[in-house]
Order: structure tokens, then C-alpha cells, then sequence
């Protein structure tokens, strides 16, 4: 059980040496840091902190599947959750200028010693400034500068380009009910017909309006207009009912902040 003033934490890392490295040197100059799990991948890390509420969440940008920016856009939107956010990254100095002009906070690899003191101090005294009424992060400004800073010729998807037999298909990028990913292929779901490209579900997020799209799952998107009803089970698992289509779509516990009104 923690206490109010306890500082505690969850690691997200994929690379299990990096994992175990940052945790131990976490514990030898932090000592009084409470690590309450450490993760391999963003989905983990969302789960982790739903579950531990910590005060702090070291994100390595550059995860499979989600990554530490994408976890920390899903933190953004849930209002309930407040964790401070710190990037674990191997850019170098030059791109750290995007942290920095943000005031994001950030550990550098490879973890050496000295950098991890700086990074420490610099969040004690950003913890004790939130703690005492002081300024705390501002996650929506500060990820939408570092995408800005990360992604800057991203534009917004108009069509998805589709072949459909042998004739190639664009569809509007309004016209989707949902995307759903397997393995090799996503899904494309429209009213009036269903088409498989090979975009990956990651691709897609990056070009698409986050208001107007929801992700739902790990490997599900749905168009906000086009959800008819949300229902749960006696577990509380939420599933999200498209207009027009059969499909009961999953809400991953991630993701279910979406739906907490509904």
C-alpha cells in the first residue's frame, strides 16, 4: 500500500537488459522510488498504470505495437489519470531540443550514472513544485509538441486507398466505420463494402484526427458518428456496437477511459 507522499513509478522498456538496467540504477540513486512494475510495451504500460495510479511512468519512445508517445496521447485523453511522463530515448543531443523546449522530461540512454542523477534532480524538483501547487505537465500540449517535433510532415489521411478485385478504390477517409488489424492485414469497414489493405494499425493512428477516430484496442479504430451503443458484460468488458454492421467491436481495459459517461 502506498502513501499519499510516496513517489512510485512503472518502467515500460522492450528491451529487457535496458529494463533491468534502468530499474537497478533507479534503485541505487533513487532509493526511496517505488518501482510497482516494469513492462515490455505500451499496451503493459497502460494497464500498469490504470491498475498502480503511480506518480511517474518512464516510457521508451521507441516500443512495438504502441509506443511511449502514444501511450502518453491515451493518458492525455483520460482525465482521471495523473502521472507525470518520462521519455526513455537514445536520440541524441540535438533532438533532445524537443524535451526540452517542452519541458518534457526525459533519461537519455545508454543509463549512465551521471545523466540519471541530472534527470533525477530535475524531477524531484518538478514533483515537489506539482506537490506544492507549483506548475505540473501539461500532457496534451507537451505530446502534440513532441509529435509536432518527431513527425513533422505527417498530414491527415483523406482516402484510403484500397484494391478491391481489380480495380484500385479510394475511399474517403469519413466514409470508415472502423479498422481492424490482424497480423498481415487491416481491415477496412464502410457501409457499403469491406476492403483489406496493408497499412498497419500504427500507420493509420498517425494520419488520422484522434477526436473523430477512437482507438479502442490495440489492433481496432472506430469512427466516433458511427458508434451506435456501448455495452458491458457482468465483468465490466465493454463492447462497442457499430451502426449498420454485426460486428460487437472489443474495448481493451486501456481504452475504456473512452467510455466511462456512456
Amino acid at each position: 500500500m502506498t502513501t499519499a507522499t510516496e513517489i512510485t513509478a512503472i518502467i515500460a522498456e522492450d528491451e529487457p537488459i535496458l529494463r533491468a538496467q534502468l530499474k537497478a540504477k533507479l534503485g541505487k540513486l533513487w532509493p526511496e522510488l517505488k518501482i510497482l512494475a516494469d513492462v515490455g510495451d505500451g499496451e503493459g504500460a497502460l494497464e500498469a498504470i490504470a491498475e498502480h495510479q503511480p506518480r511517474l511512468a518512464f516510457l521508451d519512445i521507441q516500443m512495438p505495437e504502441m509506443t511511449g508517445v502514444e501511450v502518453a496521447k491515451s493518458l492525455a485523453a483520460n482525465r482521471e489519470i495523473k502521472c507525470h511522463i518520462v521519455f526513455v530515448t537514445a536520440f541524441d543531443q540535438y533532438a533532445v531540443e524537443a524535451f526540452d523546449t517542452g519541458a518534457i522530461d526525459y533519461v537519455l540512454k545508454p543509463y549512465s550514472d551521471e545523466r540519471l542523477q541530472t534527470a533525477i534532480a530535475r524531477l524531484k524538483e518538478r514533483l515537489g513544485g506539482a506537490a506544492s501547487g507549483g506548475s505540473s505537465q501539461n500532457l496534451e500540449a507537451l505530446v502534440a509538441h513532441l509529435s509536432a517535433k518527431l513527425n513533422p510532415q505527417v498530414e491527415k489521411l483523406k482516402w484510403i486507398k484500397a484494391n478491391i478485385g481489380s480495380n484500385l478504390r479510394l475511399i474517403p477517409i469519413e466514409d470508415v466505420l472502423f479498422f481492424q488489424s490482424d497480423e498481415k492485414y487491416t481491415l477496412v469497414a464502410t457501409k457499403e463494402f469491406d476492403a483489406l489493405i496493408k497499412t498497419p494499425i500504427k500507420e493509420i493512428l498517425d494520419g488520422i484526427d484522434a477526436e473523430k477516430f477512437w482507438q479502442i484496442h490495440r489492433s481496432t479504430i472506430v469512427n466516433a458518428v458511427a458508434i451506435e451503443s456501448v455495452s458491458r458484460d457482468f465483468r465490466g468488458q465493454a463492447t462497442v456496437k457499430v451502426k449498420g454492421r454485426k460486428e460487437n467491436l472489443t474495448v481493451s481495459r486501456p481504452f475504456s477511459h473512452l467510455f466511462k459517461q456512456m
